[in-house]
């Protein structure tokens, strides 16, 4: 086995991207699995920042080949978008190095605009969707009636499919939200021109490729977008996303056995964030979630709307160690905790007077809750610079080492800064 799923172990946005980034220097191949391009993971590389959205993380190493899975909802203009500034700052310059799945379902602009709308119409209690038009995507996928980006190779059937959708979803937007309705001819003239653009990438099956590539002893990551917290079935229902972003998606989106992968690595950051609306039982709404939040940058890179911000979460993490099966952690953004007298952690939860340890699955009753915050003094030193563990301040391996403890689970990553060079290991993931 050389399969390695890495996966969000909070709401989102724990640094997923930053770690698969420095994991494919030891990794042939990079495999993105579920989600669209409402993900945003942020790379920072010699100081200079990329954002990738759909393009697994994994594209700014030249040797790595990196894969999109039919599990993944294309949006084909953003797609092109991001090739177009990759390889003008110097990157994908061998088409051989992104595979693309036909089987995998495209956003058109028609299922945007009627995921603005419905967000639009709620009047109070909002998703907080991105706007993206991920779930109605997902949703025609579901009902047999989703395009996928092998269509837009085969004019006559691109045509068939896509005079089907607009007489349904134009008749949604004209009469129950009032859109204007879109051109078939419109859509087609731009489809034509992505197809062009995106053909050097197309892949009739990269279930075969991610299968050759495990079977030949070759070093594959697959990466999740999102997080734990916000999957379709086991999160925080209804304020989640439209795909199953838990580690077990990996096999279903790419089309491999659960017998390939050999570990499942879940990254988390030292504290906790969420976006959007919904449930956040250790949010902190006053100057020290404040300061986290300016501290952390936290503003989504994808939408820049602000994240909310609270103390670590160790119930959350204990139900997403238990679903995902995770059999190692990554504890990323540590320095953004530097200065605080003091640094919280949620130990337990209290429901209704009672005390609970598991996580609720019922978003209502995630609403009740109030946190069992333990505190740990803090620590002042930079820890930005340091290279090597034993000079990270007692106060900050105290913290580490009680996580560790209560989770039973490694942490073998540790990340005190954006950069690539800002990671710190207590074991490597390849032995490569």
């Amino acid at each position: 086995m050389s399969g390695v799923v890495v996966v969000g172990a909070q709401w989102g946005d724990e640094g997923k991207g930053k770690i698969v980034d420095v994991f494919s220097a030891k990794a042939d191949m990079v495999v993105r699995y579920q989600g669209g391009a409402n993900a945003g993971h942020t790379l920072v590389v010699n100081g200079e920042k990329t954002v990738l959205h759909l393009i697994p993380s994994g594209i700014l190493h030249a040797d790595t080949q990196c894969v999109i899975a039919a599990g993944v909802v294309i949006d084909v203009e953003s797609l092109w978008e991001e090739i177009k500034k990759l390889k003008a700052s110097g990157y994908l310059q061998n088409p051989k190095q992104l595979v693309i799945s036909e089987s995998a379902t495209i956003i058109l602009p028609y299922h945007k605009l009627l995921d603005a709308a419905r967000e639009k119409s709620l009047s109070h209690e909002k998703i907080g969707t991105t706007g993206k038009g991920i779930g109605p995507a997902y949703e025609d996928r579901a009902s047999r009636r989703a395009l996928v980006l092998g269509d837009i190779f085969d004019p006559e059937n691109l045509d068939k499919k896509l005079t089907l959708a607009l007489s349904e979803k134009n008749a949604l937007l004209e009469k129950v939200y009032g859109e204007k309705p879109f051109e078939k001819a419109e859509l087609l003239k731009k489809l034509k021109a992505m197809a062009e653009e995106l053909a050097p990438y197309r892949s009739k099956d990269v279930s075969v490729t991610v299968h050759k590539a495990i079977k030949s002893g070759k070093q594959v990551l697959f990466e999740g977008a999102q997080g734990t917290l916000l999957d379709i079935l086991h999160g925080t229902y209804p304020y989640v996303t439209s795909s199953s972003t838990v580690a077990g998606s990996a096999c279903i989106g790419t089309g491999v056995g659960p017998t390939s992968i050999d570990k499942v690595i879940g990254i988390f950051k030292a504290y906790t964030t969420r976006v959007g609306s919904g449930p956040f039982p250790t949010e902190l709404k006053d100057e020290v979630g404040a300061r986290i939040q300016k501290e952390g940058h936290e503003f989504g890179s994808t939408t820049g709307r602000a994240r909310r911000c609270g103390w670590l979460d160790l119930v959350a993490l204990k139900y997403a160690i238990r679903i995902n099966g995770l059999t190692n952690l990554a504890l990323m953004k540590l320095d953004v905790l530097t200065g605080f007298d003091r640094v919280g952690v949620c130990t337990a939860y209290k429901l209704d007077g009672e005390l609970i340890q598991e996580f609720p699955s019922n978003a209502a009753e995630l609403e009740r809750i109030e946190p069992v915050i333990e505190y740990f003094p803090g620590w002042k030193e930079d820890i930005s610079r340091i290279n090597s563990l034993k000079d990270l301040p007692r106060n900050c391996t105290t913290y580490i080492d009680f996580i560790g403890n209560q989770v039973a689970t490694p942490i073998d990553v540790i990340s005190v800064g954006p950069g690539r060079e800002q990671t710190l290991w207590v074991k490597p993931l390849f032995n490569k």
